[in-house]
C-alpha cells in the first residue's frame, strides 16, 4: 500500500470532519436511548397500506462482536421504518468466516442474484461486492476504516455511482487513545500489536497510532498474522518484548480477541483497543462509540434507498465524530492497572462509558 495514498484518504476524511460531516450520527453512547434505538433517529413511519416488498442481501467478512452489532443496528433502523424480515422484507444473510475464498464466492453469488440493495460488512467484503455487483444495484458499507484507499468511493462528500456508507472510524479516535497511553502510562515504552498487514483498515490504523506514538518516544512493535489461527501465538511472542497490547479494527485479530485478553491477564499487561465491543469483552481502554449505531446509521442510509428511492451516489460518506474514551474497571483489574482520577476524568459520559 502506498503511504501516499492513505493520507490522501485520511486527509479529506479530516477536512470532512472539520466541515461537519456525518453530522446526523449518532456514535456516541446515549442515555436517552430506549431499546437500544439512537436517541436521535428518525426512521420513516412504516406505510400501512403498502404491500411492496425488499429483498436484500447482506455480506459479512467474519463474526465477531463489533461486525454483529453493526449488522444488528442495521436491521433493527430498517424494522423501525417498517422493513421487516419475514414479512415485507427478504434479507440474505452471507458470511465468509474471515476467507476470502469464501468472501468472493459469496461476492459472486450476490451478484448473480436480484437485491433491491446489497450491505457489505468490514472491508473485504466491500471490496469484492463493488467489484462484482453490477452498477444499477445499490451497495452501502459499514465497518470500513478508510473508503477511499480500499477504493470503494472516490469521494467522500459526492460518491456518485451506486456505492456509499459509513467509515467506523476517525483518525482523531486513534491520536486520542496513544496520547492517553503516554499521558497516563509513562512505563508504556514499547506497546505490542498483533496485525495482518494483509488488511487494508488494520495498515493505516497502525501508521496512524506509530505517528503519535513517535512523538512521545514509544515504540509500536508488531507480531504480525495471516489468519486468526495465529493470533494466541503471536500474542504470546510479544511477551517480555513489550509493556502493553494494541489492536487495530483488524477483522482476523478481532475474531480472536478473547486468547489477547487471557495473555493479558495473564501477563499482566494493559491491553487498549480500537473499538468499543473489544473493551467490553476484556480489554481495558478505547476511544470509540457503540456499533450498533454504527450499523443504525446505515441502516437508515437504506431506509433512504428502499422507500425514498435515494441513489447511494447522491448520500454522503459519513464517519464517527462523537467520540469518548472507554474505560473497563474490571479488566483494570485483572491487568494490574490502577485507575487513577486523572483517567476517569478524561470520561465525558461517565455513567455509560466506564463499565464496572
Amino acid at each position: 500500500m502506498k503511504k501516499k495514498n492513505i493520507w490522501v484518504g485520511l486527509s479529506l476524511c479530516l477536512m470532512l470532519v472539520a466541515s461537519g460531516c456525518g453530522s446526523n450520527n449518532n456514535a456516541a453512547v446515549n442515555t436517552e436511548k430506549a431499546a437500544n434505538k439512537p436517541a436521535n433517529a428518525t426512521a420513516a413511519p412504516a406505510d400501512a397500506g403498502s404491500k411492496e416488498t425488499y429483498s436484500i442481501a447482506i455480506s459479512q467478512y467474519v463474526e465477531h462482536p463489533s461486525l454483529d452489532a453493526t449488522r444488528e443496528g442495521f436491521m433493527a433502523a430498517l424494522k423501525d421504518a417498517g422493513l421487516i424480515e419475514g414479512e415485507n422484507l427478504k434479507v440474505d444473510l452471507q458470511n465468509a468466516q474471515a476467507d476470502q475464498a469464501n468472501n468472493l464466492s459469496i461476492a459472486q453469488k450476490i451478484a448473480g442474484d436480484k437485491n433491491d440493495l446489497v450491505l457489505a460488512i468490514a472491508t473485504p467484503s466491500a471490496q469484492s461486492i463493488v467489484q462484482k455487483v453490477d452498477k444499477d444495484t445499490p451497495v452501502l458499507f459499514a465497518a470500513v476504516t478508510d473508503p477511499l484507499d480500499a477504493r470503494l468511493v472516490t469521494d467522500l462528500e459526492h460518491p456518485g455511482g451506486n456505492v456509499s456508507g459509513a467509515s467506523d472510524t476517525n483518525p482523531e479516535a486513534i491520536t486520542r487513545l496513544m496520547q492517553f497511553i503516554a499521558a497516563q502510562f509513562p512505563k508504556v515504552k514499547k506497546l505490542g500489536l498483533v496485525i495482518n498487514e494483509g488488511e487494508p483498515n488494520a495498515v493505516v490504523m497502525a501508521g496512524i497510532a506509530k505517528e503519535e506514538l513517535d512523538k512521545h518516544g514509544i515504540e509500536l512493535v508488531k507480531a504480525a498474522v495471516t489468519n486468526t489461527s495465529e493470533v494466541k501465538q503471536a500474542a504470546e511472542s510479544l511477551v517480555g518484548r513489550v509493556d502493553a497490547f494494541y489492536i487495530t479494527l483488524d477483522n482476523s485479530v478481532v475474531s480472536a480477541v478473547d486468547t489477547i485478553i487471557q495473555t493479558a491477564n495473564e501477563k499482566k499487561l494493559p491491553f487498549f483497543s480500537a473499538d468499543r465491543d473489544t473493551v467490553e469483552k476484556g480489554a481495558f481502554a478505547t476511544v470509540g462509540f457503540k456499533y450498533y449505531d454504527h450499523g443504525y446509521q446505515v441502516g437508515e442510509m437504506a431506509v433512504e434507498v428502499l422507500k425514498n428511492g435515494t441513489s447511494p451516489g447522491d448520500m454522503k460518506v459519513t464517519m464517527q465524530e462523537k467520540l469518548d474514551l472507554i474505560l473497563n474497571l474490571k479488566a483494570a483489574e485483572a491487568q494490574g492497572i490502577e485507575v487513577t482520577d486523572a483517567m476517569k476524568a478524561e470520561v465525558v459520559d461517565q455513567t455509560n462509558n466506564i463499565i464496572q
